[in-house]
């Protein structure tokens, strides 16, 4: 059994040195290509940060197994350990040097997730927690807000880089937010809107068309927290569905509620 304290630390140290090769492009010419559309930035820094993160968890953990967004999946021997890593969470924001991004580094064990460290480099915050840790923020404990009605909210969403239909989706659950909220913002990153609502920052967040990467670390994060995680239609959080609300748990089934009630006559329409 691997201490849960050197997990941590390692997560810690690669986020850091991730970070560190950001900031080190930030203002600066970054290599900018795109993946699957022109919409999908991809950058050196992307890559670097990727390739700094996959070293010191191999260096350390070499058994275990990292999905990498840029890399793809690095085999370990099934010790039941999948590092899920998003090297640079709000890529576009860097790319425009918007300081608004991050380094996300989640742990799945046995099929659970586990562990979690946001590093949001431009602030110095480091967002993490493990299972039965709590959630913090550097050195302070986190927790989520207790805001109770919707209407009083402060949520967060993000859209899709490709413009196809689950843009168009998400601009309809987007408008009834905005009335039936006191105000929804879009920062860009989904890694750092979920570590806002373990934070208190924000009180809810709903997204559509994220992949592992974006959510896992996230996820831990706002359950040791206090608040919940769950697809659109199922009370448990699976990160391969690509939809996610997160919230402080309080307003968690109103903002279920709008978002089916939308979708229904979205899917009508």
């Amino acid at each position: 059994m691997i201490d849960t304290e050197k997990l941590l630390e390692v997560a810690k140290e690669a986020a850091y040195e991730a970070g560190e090769i950001q900031l080190s492009y930030l203002g600066k010419k970054k290599g900018i290509s795109h993946k699957s559309n022109e919409f999908d930035l991809v950058t050196e820094a992307d890559k670097l940060s990727e390739e700094k993160i996959v070293s010191i968890i191999q260096t350390n953990f070499p058994e275990h197994t990292i999905l990498g967004e840029e890399s793809g999946t690095h085999e370990g021997n099934k010790s039941g350990y999948l590092w899920v890593i998003d090297p640079l969470d709000g890529t576009t924001n860097f790319a425009h040097n918007f300081p608004h991004f991050a380094v996300s580094i989640g742990l799945v064990k046995n099929g659970k997730i586990f562990m979690g460290v946001v590093y949001d480099v431009c602030k110095n915050e480091l967002f993490w927690a493990a299972e039965g840790t709590g959630a913090y923020l550097n050195a302070e404990p986190i927790e989520v807000s207790q805001i109770k009605e919707l209407k009083k909210s402060l949520l967060a969403t993000g859209f899709p880089c490709s413009k196809e239909k689950t843009l168009e989706e998400n601009f309809v659950y987007f408008k009834e937010f905005v009335y039936k909220s006191q105000a929804v913002r879009r920062p860009g990153a989904a890694a750092l809107d979920l570590c806002y609502v373990a934070a208190g920052r924000l009180d809810g967040f709903w997204e559509l068309n994220l992949c592992p990467w974006d959510v896992t670390a996230g996820t831990c994060i706002v359950r040791e927290a206090g608040g919940k995680v769950t697809n659109f239609d199922s009370e448990d959080f699976n990160p391969e569905i690509k939809n996610i609300i997160a919230s402080n748990s309080i307003i968690h089934e109103q903002m279920k509620e709008v978002l089916f009630e939308t979708r229904k006559s979205f899917k009508q329409n």
